[in-house]
């Protein structure tokens, strides 16, 4: 008998199974629970995109692993039109069946691999670790280039907005992070699956002109309608740049059978040509985090970054200093309230908590309420 692979020991621990007695005590609450572990959207997927799946869900044939042109034309328009983006031709962007499925297999799929280095920032979403795990590579936290010393790394991510701090890279940043990229050889990764999501800040696309100077080379970005339509149910992503790069994933997905279905294509490609639906989401969002923020810092908590994405970076303050985060989770979930403590993206995340705003809003009413002095 041939014996069974084991995912035990070869991926982290999946984090948000330490969460399980917390969430329990939050549930116990007379009031439930106010769940902002998790920045799921709750609001209504827009009418566009419902529309646009009910016209096309007679779609008895495979779609194309590259996607359609028209969804791939709707990414194009929309990254030119809301982020400055220019040179993209049809062959520089995938749909993906999300991001995070992406995300974990972009390493594998770029043909990285034991004896190669995967480089993500010190404050990161767990799945870049994943992703190098699953390739079999080393991977390293760091958000100083020069600490790497004279290892180079294979592929190197950036995430900004960051999840889970929210903060901004500025334009100069990331322009140095490409030039460093592309004297090495070094595979450029940007998440930038929250640059719609910016409050006190104007967050700025690795593929602007300004930032890789006019050329996609070496560079990939990768983007999300979950946040910003309301699509987390519909899968619905993509990867944009190099065009090399693109057809290297093509090229994998295609012998996987990795493909957007088709409907939800359609619903992709309506929704990134319509703003209207997302200045609204948006609205309603910034509403959230203001009472959000004003309620957490009236009790004590420092919010730190949270310039843009959907959460709020903070720290409970005692006379100690800084509270533990599983301690600040703690006192949190016997307010029936749920949070992610900072541990889960980083041992320098151990004394925050990560704070969504994506709740309705009578649970953020809710949430308020008992954070009340």
């Amino acid at each position: 008998m041939r014996p069974r692979a084991r995912v035990s020991g070869r991926l982290p621990d999946f984090p948000w199974d330490q969460l399980t007695a917390h969430a329990q005590r939050a549930r116990a609450h007379a009031g439930g629970i106010v769940d902002l572990s998790i920045g799921t959207p709750v609001d209504p997927t827009p009418a566009v995109a419902r529309t646009a799946l009910a016209a096309a869900a007679d779609a008895p044939g495979y779609p194309l692993t590259i996607g359609r042109p028209e969804t791939r034309q709707a990414c194009i328009d929309w990254l030119a039109r809301r982020h400055g983006v220019t040179g993209l031709g049809l062959d520089g962007v995938l749909p993906v069946i999300g991001s995070k499925e992406l995300i974990a297999s972009m390493a594998v799929h770029l043909g990285i691999g034991p004896g190669d280095l995967v480089a993500y920032p010190a404050l990161a979403y767990p799945t870049y670790e994943v992703g190098a795990a699953l390739a079999g590579a080393r991977s390293v936290a760091t958000d100083s280039l020069t600490s790497l010393g004279p290892e180079t790394p294979a592929l190197l991510w950036l995430n900004s907005p960051s999840n889970p701090t929210g903060r901004v890279l500025p334009p100069e940043h990331l322009k140095k992070v490409v030039d460093w990229c592309r004297e090495r050889g070094t595979i450029l990764v940007s998440d930038e699956c929250y640059l719609e999501c910016a409050w006190e800040a104007s967050p700025q696309s690795v593929l602007h002109p300004s930032v890789c100077g006019g050329s996609h080379e070496g560079i990939l970005a990768v983007h999300s309608l979950s946040k910003r339509s309301n699509l987390a149910g519909y899968r619905c992503g993509f990867v944009a740049g190099d065009p090399d790069l693109v057809g290297e994933l093509l090229a994998v997905r295609k012998n996987l059978g990795l493909i957007m279905p088709g409907p939800q294509q359609v619903a992709m490609a309506a929704v990134l040509d319509d703003d209207e639906h997302a200045v609204e989401q948006h609205a309603r969002y910034a509403a959230r985090r203001t009472r959000l923020r004003e309620a957490l810092e009236g009790c004590g908590f420092r919010i730190d970054h949270s310039e843009a994405s959907l959460y709020l970076w903070a720290a409970r303050q005692t006379e100690r200093g800084d509270e533990d985060c599983w301690d600040t989770v703690s006192w949190l979930a016997d307010r029936g309230i749920l949070v992610a403590p900072g541990a889960f993206y980083g041992a320098a995340g151990s004394h925050h908590v990560r704070v969504a705003f994506t709740a309705t809003d009578d649970r953020i009413d809710a949430a308020l309420e008992r954070l009340s002095p």
